[in-house]
């Protein structure tokens, strides 16, 4: 842990150096890397105006929504987005995140928890219908939603974990890479031997990777295959030697065995290579904060097997539909405290902001299926404006068919339903005086709701 120095030795010891080594502290104690820009602000910033309060440039603070509630960081639970960019250098235009990890800082307990979210995670992305989670920074920066891309992932996460979501921290590939090299690589213990014969390279083609197993220092390069290789392994064992680098580089970082002589590397690669809506005196608040958070203090989960369900989509996408009970035990373990008492939109809330009118019909011989199904509905908040016999009585799995396009409704009804997604029909180009047709099949009627 740093240590306030003796006034006595501030001339050896730079206020703004003091400022550096706090700031470069504050995300890497809670996950990491992605707090690149966070100290290139801050020195930047403070040699500019020599006092703290200012924000960043205005046009850097892509993804923070006008008038949105924010913690008060000394006192509240907050909450971070750490966005890494499926980006190759030179490459232009949207991009999808290969990476998304929330980051949770308490600082009345001082406890801090990272929870990775896997990018096949088939979600409804608010203005949109449902897609894999990964998606959502891409349709923010092509369709310029107000906030950009980090604005569109942080309300689909928000929305997908029912927690609010603070601030965004986003760093290219190129820049993982610099950043790892300009500290001096880092550390770690690789459990099992990795190979990968398919690992992408810079030309859009294929490399073989191989790491053995074993302690290893990793240059940055090695460090970014380590945390990106798929083959071989499940995206969730991906996402857990995501999470041992970022505490590989706390770790490099808390041993304060970075040359000050790199200092000037370090600034001139995080400001070309990560974002962020944090701004100065919000960064200088959470470097005294991170440091304060012992390791012992900080909890690590990914959103795994164990909470998901692999389907393939009509389009013959492989995806991963969330048990939300299981994932909300989860978030309510890890971001207990001020966080729940600022929850995001429940599902209630969420299908009252749409209203969707539904029809219910029965697609089975079981009598009166349809009108106990309506009632069941009604009495969770849906709108249900009229219920009847399907076409046919012969539907082995039930059937949602999507007018409208609203996402949430539909998410939310696929999810009680457990309705397959090649079962999830949309005709948002057909007039209709229903938003959504629910259609119920032998699979509901074997085991009704209630």
């Amino acid at each position: 842990m740093l240590r306030k120095a003796p006034r006595a030795s501030r001339t050896t010891m730079p206020r703004w150096k003091w400022l550096f080594l706090g700031a470069l502290l504050v995300i890497f104690v809670a996950g990491g890397v992605y707090s690149g820009y966070l100290f290139y602000t801050t020195i930047k910033d403070f040699v500019a105006h020599a006092q703290l309060g200012m924000p960043v440039q205005p046009g850097l603070e892509q993804g923070r929504a006008p008038q949105e509630e924010l913690p008060d960081i000394a006192k509240e639970r907050v909450n971070i987005l750490l966005l890494g960019i499926d980006k190759r250098a030179n490459e232009k235009g949207p991009s999808r995140t290969d990476t998304m990890i929330v980051v949770t800082i308490d600082p009345r307990s001082k406890t801090a928890a990272m929870l990775s979210i896997p990018r096949d995670l088939w979600v409804p992305i608010p203005g949109y219908s449902e897609n894999r989670i990964n998606t959502a920074h891409f349709l923010g920066e092509r369709d310029k939603y107000p906030g950009g891309g980090p604005a569109l992932a942080k309300k689909t996460v928000q929305y997908t974990l029912g927690v609010p979501i603070h601030y965004y921290i986003r760093v290219n590939f190129e820049g993982f890479e610099k950043i790892v090299d300009a500290i001096g690589g880092i550390t770690i213990d690789v459990k099992e031997p990795i190979h990968d014969d398919k690992y992408p390279d810079e030309n859009y083609g294929y490399m073989t990777v191989d790491i053995p197993a074993g302690i290893q220092h990793m240059d940055g390069k090695t460090a970014l295959q380590y945390a990106r290789v798929r083959h071989g392994s499940s995206d969730f064992t991906r996402a857990k030697r995501q999470q041992q680098v970022l505490k590989a580089i706390r770790d490099k970082v808390l041993s304060l065995n970075i040359p000050l002589t790199k200092i000037p590397e370090i600034l001139r690669i995080v400001g070309d290579s990560v974002q962020t809506d944090l701004t100065l005196s919000e960064m200088y608040t959470l470097a005294k904060l991170g440091r304060e958070i012992p390791a012992e203090n900080i909890k690590n989960a990914v959103i795994d097997e164990t909470m998901t369900t692999p389907q393939v989509t009509p389009d013959g996408a492989q995806v991963l539909i969330p048990d939300r009970a299981r994932v909300r035990a989860l978030v309510d373990e890890l971001f207990s405290g001020s966080a729940s008492s600022k929850a995001g939109p429940s599902e209630k809330d969420l299908i009252a902001q749409e209203a969707a009118k539904i029809e219910v019909q029965n697609g089975t011989l079981t009598p009166g299926l349809a009108q106990r199904t309506a009632e069941y509905l009604k009495s969770l908040g849906y709108t249900v404006v009229s219920f009847s016999n399907a076409d046919r009585f012969d539907y082995a799995k039930t059937v949602l068919i999507d007018y409208t396009g609203k996402a949430n409704t539909v998410n939310a009804l696929v999810q009680r339903f457990h309705i397959l997604p090649e079962n999830v029909l949309r005709y948002t180009n057909v007039q209709s005086n229903v938003d959504i047709r629910l259609i119920l099949g032998q699979d509901y009627a074997a085991s009704p709701l209630r």
